[in-house]
Order: C-alpha cells, then sequence, then structure tokens
C-alpha cells in the first residue's frame, strides 16, 4: 500500500456510529446513540428550499456563502450580543466543516489545542488531522467545571487554541461564568484562539454564558454554528463560522478549496430557518431530559446536570465494569443502545440521548433499570 497522510493513522471510527451500528444488529433494540432531532424540519424551511429550486437558485453560490443568509446570520448574531458583519461570516457545511475550516487554518504542525473533557470526540480527529496535538482538560474532576489550576497546567507555549462548546455534549452541562472567566484571563492578549462550537445553544434552559459575546476577547474569537440541532435540519448539512475580518479573509481561501460553496437553495433555506423559533422544539427536550434525570435518579446513577442540549451522562462507574463493556451488554442483554463514556475522554460514564420520541425514551429507561437489576 503506497503510504498515506501519517496523521490519518491516529484516527478512529466513530464510537458513537460503532455502538449504533451494533444496536442495528439486535431486533427491537432501543437506540439512545445519536444526537440528533426526531422532529421533522418545519415546513416554512422546506417550502424555502422547493420555491428556491423553482426559481433555478442551482448554480455555484459565492464561496463565502449567498449575500441574503450571511445578512441574516450577521443581524441574527449581532441581536444575540456578537457584534459582527456579513464578511465576517462564512457558510460551511455544517458545524463540521466550520470546525475543520477553523482548525486546518490556524494551526501550524506541532501547535496544541486545549479541550475541556468530556467532549465531542470530533475535535480530536480535526486537530490530529491538521497536524496540531490536541490537548485534554479534564473538567470531570472539578464539577464539569474549568478552575484555573487545571487550566494553568495544560497551558503552554505551543497552545494555539482552546474549544469551549457549552451546553456540552455529551454531558447537557453549561459551562458558568466563573470558568469562562478563567479562560478570559488565560488568554486575553495572547496568541490564542477561543473556539465557540455554540451548536446546542438555542436548547438551554435560558441565556447562557457565553465568551463568544465578549468585546474585549473578538479578535480571539471563532464562533461555530449550524443549523442542525435547533432547526432539525441535520441532513442538511450547513452552519456557519465567523471571527475576525482579517481571520476570515485567509480562511475564505482554504473554505473554497475545500467544497467550493454549499448548494444555494439550501441556503435560501436556512434563512427562513432564522425566521422560526426552535423554542417549541426545545421545550420537549428539556421535558425528555427532566424524565431522563428522575428516572436515573431512581436508579442511583448520579450524573452532571443537563442544562441544556438533548444528553445526560449517568456515571456507572460503581458497577466496576469498564464503560464499554457496560455498553456492549446493555444492547445485547437488555436491548437499549447508549455510547460509553470513554467515547468522550471520560471513562465510567454513558451517553443517554434525549432526541427521540417519549415511548422510546420511556421504554430505554424501562430497560436500563431492568439490565442494572442483573449487576
Amino acid at each position: 500500500m503506497i503510504p498515506l497522510n501519517s496523521n490519518l493513522s491516529q484516527l478512529q471510527r466513530s464510537g458513537i456510529r460503532r455502538y449504533t451500528n451494533l444496536a442495528k444488529t439486535v431486533p427491537g433494540c432501543i437506540m439512545l446513540t445519536i444526537g440528533e432531532p426526531d422532529f421533522d424540519t418545519p415546513q416554512a424551511v422546506k417550502d424555502a428550499a422547493q420555491a428556491a429550486l423553482a426559481r433555478n437558485r442551482t448554480h455555484y453560490a459565492p464561496n463565502q456563502g449567498v449575500d441574503g443568509l450571511r445578512r441574516a446570520v450577521a443581524e441574527a448574531e449581532t441581536a444575540r450580543g456578537m457584534a459582527c458583519t456579513p464578511e465576517q461570516v462564512l457558510i460551511t457545511a455544517g458545524a463540521t466543516g466550520a470546525l475543520f475550516t477553523a482548525l486546518l487554518g490556524i494551526l501550524n504542525p506541532g501547535e496544541e489545542v486545549v479541550i475541556p473533557t468530556p467532549a465531542f470526540p470530533l475535535y480530536e480527529s480535526i486537530v490530529t488531522v491538521a497536524g496540531g496535538r490536541p490537548v485534554a482538560l479534564d473538567i470531570s474532576r472539578d464539577g464539569f467545571r474549568i478552575t484555573e489550576a487545571a487550566l494553568a497546567g495544560v497551558l503552554s507555549p505551543r497552545t494555539k487554541a482552546i474549544i469551549l462548546n457549552s451546553p456540552n455534549n455529551p454531558t447537557g452541562a453549561v459551562l458558568d461564568r466563573a470558568s469562562l472567566d478563567t479562560v478570559k484571563r488565560a488568554v486575553l492578549g495572547r496568541e490564542i484562539f477561543v473556539l465557540c462550537d455554540n451548536v446546542y445553544q438555542g436548547l438551554s434552559r435560558g441565556p447562557v454564558p457565553d465568551l463568544s459575546l465578549d468585546r474585549e476577547l473578538s479578535d480571539q474569537i471563532l464562533l461555530c454554528q449550524s443549523f442542525s440541532k435547533p432547526y432539525a435540519m441535520t441532513g442538511w448539512r450547513v452552519g456557519y463560522l465567523i471571527g475576525p475580518a482579517d481571520v476570515m479573509a485567509r480562511l475564505l481561501l482554504l473554505h473554497a478549496a475545500e467544497v467550493a460553496a454549499i448548494p444555494t437553495f439550501l441556503q435560501d433555506a436556512c434563512v427562513a430557518a432564522l425566521g422560526t423559533d426552535p423554542a417549541p422544539m426545545a421545550q420537549v427536550y428539556e421535558r425528555r431530559r427532566e424524565m431522563v434525570c428522575r428516572r436515573l435518579k431512581q436508579m442511583g446513577l448520579p450524573f452532571p446536570e443537563p442544562e441544556g442540549a438533548f444528553y445526560v451522562f449517568p456515571d456507572i462507574s460503581r458497577f466496576g465494569i469498564p464503560d464499554e463493556e457496560f455498553c456492549t451488554r446493555l444492547i445485547t442483554q437488555g436491548r437499549v443502545a447508549t455510547v460509553p463514556g470513554e467515547c468522550f475522554g471520560c471513562g465510567g460514564h454513558i451517553r443517554i440521548s434525549c432526541a427521540c420520541a417519549d415511548e422510546q425514551l420511556e421504554t430505554g429507561m424501562d430497560r436500563l433499570a431492568a439490565f442494572l437489576e442483573t449487576l
């Protein structure tokens, strides 16, 4: 075999997909693995896409994105408190495309990215492919908060970025103001980017502390956002990246080389999405989270309090079973699928996705409780 990029040798198949695929081999297994809304995309968004197709909006879009969507994004983010212009907005292939463009664009070989863990495993994969070095900051030992001592212990002269994801995947927890102030003090005025992955911010109980709104850090903030989670548009694959104007001018060139542009008619539909209210879906997720949390407490399983997203991250360490074995047995014996915490860099836990129908969740909790009785 002809040698490939050596960075690829460090990549592994997604654990989320592995356990989902295993669950598909077990008849009747309840799948609580995938973080995908069970709602259909809002009708207004689908209508806008069909209207765009009828207008023959099927030609190349500008590399940066169509003017109408970039203006709408800039207006929405400015109204939220992150003042920006359409020139600072880059339309990407989901938040994944935004993350990839940002990290590949800012990292030189060997530079480090601090990743508070537990964390979405894609961060580590992208940093590795970009030639950087992922550095885990274990926040599970500090109540899922970032402390000054812990952060100081992982920063180095080669630190180039810190990734913040709040509400968090896999815990649903929100980084408090003290955590964000700790990050700000550590990076302000230094050549360190703060990469805010805000894909779950629209699915929280209320306003979430957010470093992307800090004016003093505006020259260091890169914001990744997606239409997937709040608007039930996972299959549309549209997101955006926002950053300082001079940085975005260079990242645009990288994005143009990666994908040229996002399909034009999809971008027209995303303008319509920004005009819809995701709150009703968010309220359903909150109700489901509360039900799962109530059931887990009845089972005696502790977990960090989820304040957003649609995940709960219970601790199963007291059973003395590695979490990967626990999840495999839970699928094959208990017929309910979850994801091992090890996949997110935090063993001794499992991730439960609440993004499925109520009856499935109820049945899944019943089966989890019955499985625990066998241990």
